[in-house]
């Protein structure tokens, strides 16, 4: 039904606005008597042997929605008809910040990608917080945390505490994210000494809670291996619960659109089919050098069940959609899920 007939209309919008549409229309069709449970029956599945247990939490399946969909937590009830086993909302800064100018989010239909530079736009971590108490359904909660762009690096890490601070009681797992390309400098966070830095001071207050949470960390998938090594050693060092591998990429290799169009589209960062080799060679590396002992969330270019299967077989303990959610529709997850019991059953 998707791809039949709301993908075409969807796709004569700008691609920000048939987000904003998309969003408009779910919220306000399940406020119509029946329509949560028909959503169920249509794109949920469950079986048990779904369930994950990844960091101390207990997933009821383990494809999940990326960050950057619900950047505002507004979608969370809405987003568990859809067979989600966890959203990610996000990424939160401190305060509430316009993001970058648009056009700012760009379809590359025939790479079946997107690129975005939308600049962590979001209504800050107080209000984000506000949001989620307000929820109603126990879906897991990852809350994806970053700076303001006017925060200067040497005083990011007061940023990523302040959000953690204010969304401590409302999510269930934390992701820092130091990778996205669309804010001025956050990369060079990714750094060792000061990446550290940061995940130190986030962790101490973490620790220092009666019940932490686990705390990952969201990274780029250009990475060079020596620099991937080095995240491994930071994970270790500051007692990181998993990682989040990868973020979208600033590569331009390999698409199928033709360059003048690309270029015409500016700055930002590369999603969809073009970055799921790359993701799942991130992914592999990181599992062999860890030994197996870091879980990982798998993102990037998951656009069929076999893709979500090769980011597990690869070392992932979960997956997210994003890309793939927008251009297949919901129908996708539940494919995943049924894909991952006819294996287990086969």
């Amino acid at each position: 039904m998707y791809k039949a007939l709301l993908k075409p209309l969807l796709f004569q919008l700008d691609a920000e606005q048939a987000h904003h549409f998309v969003f408009d229309n779910l919220k306000r069709g399940l406020r119509v008597p029946g329509m949560a449970a028909l959503l169920r029956q249509l794109y949920d599945f469950e079986h048990p042997g779904l369930m994950r247990e990844v960091f101390g939490l207990t997933f009821r399946n383990p494809v999940g929605l990326a960050a950057g969909f619900d950047k505002n937590g507004e979608l969370t009830d809405e987003l568990a008809t859809l067979g989600f086993g966890f959203v990610e909302i996000g990424t939160v800064t401190p305060r509430a910040q316009p993001g970058n100018a648009a056009p700012r989010l760009f379809r590359l239909p025939a790479d079946e990608a997107l690129i975005n530079r939308m600049g962590f736009n979001n209504d800050g971590a107080a209000v984000v917080a506000q949001r989620l108490r307000q929820r109603r359904s126990g879906i897991i909660i990852g809350g994806n945390i970053g700076k303001n762009k006017d925060t200067p690096n040497e005083h990011a890490a007061a940023d990523y505490v302040a959000c953690f601070e204010a969304l401590y009681g409302v999510v269930d797992y934390f992701v820092v994210n130091v990778s996205s390309p669309n804010t001025p400098n956050l990369r060079a966070l990714q750094e060792k000494e000061p990446l550290i830095r940061l995940l130190q001071q986030v962790q101490e207050r973490n620790l220092a809670k009666a019940k932490p949470k686990p705390l990952l960390l969201k990274i780029a998938p250009d990475l060079t291996d020596g620099q991937l090594d080095d995240i491994l050693l930071i994970a270790r060092e500051t007692n990181l619960s998993g990682l989040v591998a990868t973020n979208t990429t600033i590569s331009r290799a390999g698409l199928t659109t033709p360059a003048g169009a690309v270029t015409g589209m500016g700055a930002g960062g590369l999603s969809g089919r073009p970055l799921r080799q790359r993701a799942t060679e991130v992914i592999r590396y990181l599992h062999r050098r860890s030994e197996g002992s870091l879980p990982i969330i798998g993102v990037g270019g998951i656009a069929s069940a076999a893709d979500a299967l090769e980011k597990l077989a690869a070392g992932a303990a979960l997956v997210q959609l994003y890309t793939g959610f927008i251009y297949e529709g919901p129908a996708l997850v539940k494919h995943i899920n049924q894909a991952l019991v006819r294996g287990q059953q086969g």
